[in-house]
């Protein structure tokens, strides 16, 4: 019978020696490796740590250590949230179960971002734009994350800045655009303005021309037949008329020296109650107006004013009051003082000035609406308000329609130099 016995073999020594060579040097490769990566890690700029499934540190490099102030050695093991994720920019508590680094190793998502801060060991925070990668074994287990960040404070500056100047820019063009758009009305304005003065021009012109030319023509063809009354009432017309033109002129010349700020004011003290009467009975003479009448509460009212400038002022107020009431109704100036001021109200009961044409009653060539033929030019009540304004004064109006116009001037006694 024959027997098989199954004989192990004798050991062969040179080949365990080669698998011992070969286990050394995995083992030297994979700590060589090991220390590369340490190497590289510790090298990078950006930090870098690993967290475990609990949130302790098993891994940080030096740049992170560094960036947050602690020592590599005294983070290890530590619950890295608790040391510089544990509150939000604004200071408020930031709770782990809400931190997006954490979330990496429970859903097994990548999580970023760059709207948080990380705090340093003195208590000061930077902005941090971090990324949080989960870990994985080889059956995709999650072991943990490996958390990279880098301080953007000067990226967070840079885009501060940037944002600074677009808004400063955007200021400036938008700045821009007002003043053009303003400089593009302020020609439309002038361009109108300049329509209403040649209108004003051409009409107010044509019709003393036309009288001067008729006046001058009678008198050439009827010399012989006309009396010595006709020939004075002739003569006269052409006078009113040229005083008339004359005096748009004047306002015109008046208008642009304001306009130039070439016209100054030169205040001397009146007594306000003689220059008042003075003036009223010069033009109850002038346009042989009885009912236009001066009341004051005082026998003397001293005050600083430009006496032209106040001429010019009561004037115009004063004929367009007598100018625009009918059947002689009565005209009144009164002048009364009050807290260091001198008030002047004019009233008449004429014909009104419209509502709507109250809000533009200062403005150069404005006439009412209802005005119909009644000659004017619309300069007076602008030069009006130029030269109270000059004084440092106010005019209020107050009117109704065919009920009357009051017109209030408020001045003060003294002239400020300012």
């Amino acid at each position: 019978m024959q027997q098989h016995y199954w004989l192990q073999p004798a050991p062969n020594k040179d080949l365990s020696k080669q698998l011992n060579k070969g286990f050394d040097k995995l083992d030297k490769d994979l700590e060589n490796l090991r220390r590369q990566h340490q190497l590289i890690l510790n090298s990078v700029g950006e930090g870098v740590y690993v967290l475990d499934l609990m949130g302790r540190a098993t891994f940080i490099n030096p740049a992170a250590a560094r960036m947050i102030g602690w020592e590599v050695t005294d983070l290890l093991g530590k619950s890295m949230h608790s040391v510089l994720h544990h509150s939000k920019p604004d200071q408020s508590p930031y709770p782990a179960h809400e931190c997006p680094i954490y979330l990496a190793f429970r859903d097994g998502k990548i999580h970023s971002s760059n709207t948080e801060v990380f705090w340093r060991r003195d208590g000061s925070s930077f902005p941090v734009e971090y990324i949080s990668t989960p870990m994985e074994d080889e059956q995709g287990n999650l072991l943990g994350t490996v958390v990279a960040f880098q301080d953007i404070t000067k990226r967070k500056w840079a885009e501060a800045v940037l944002q600074r100047t677009k808004e400063e820019l955007e200021q400036k063009v938008w700045e821009r655009t007002a003043e053009l758009q303003q400089a593009n009305q302020q020609l439309q304005e002038l361009s109108e303005l300049k329509s209403r003065f040649v209108s004003m021009v051409c009409h107010e012109f044509r019709n003393p021309l036309h009288n001067i030319l008729l006046s001058a023509s009678s008198l050439e063809r009827y010399d012989t037949q006309l009396s010595p009354e006709q020939r004075g009432d002739y003569l006269r017309g052409v006078q009113r008329n040229v005083e008339r033109m004359t005096q748009m002129i004047d306002d015109i010349l008046v208008i642009g020296k304001i306009e130039a700020h070439k016209l100054e004011i030169r205040p001397i003290e009146l007594n306000l109650v003689q220059f008042c009467c003075a003036l009223v009975a010069e033009m109850q003479r002038d346009y042989d107006y009885p009912q236009l009448t001066m009341t004051s509460r005082s026998q003397s009212l001293m005050a600083e004013l430009d006496e032209k400038l106040l001429r010019s002022i009561l004037t115009n107020i004063v004929t367009n009051s007598l100018r625009y009431t009918f059947n002689h109704q009565p005209v009144a100036l009164q002048l009364s003082k009050r807290q260091g001021q001198v008030i002047i109200r004019i009233s008449d009961r004429g014909i009104g000035i419209p509502p709507e044409d109250l809000p533009h009653l200062f403005e150069p060539f404005h006439r009412g609406r209802n005005v119909s033929n009644i000659p004017g030019t619309g300069l007076g009540l602008h030069i009006v308000k130029q030269f109270i304004d000059l004084h440092q004064g106010q005019i209020k109006v107050d009117s109704q329609l065919n009920i009357g116009t009051t017109f209030t001037i408020t001045l003060p006694i003294h002239h400020s130099h300012a």
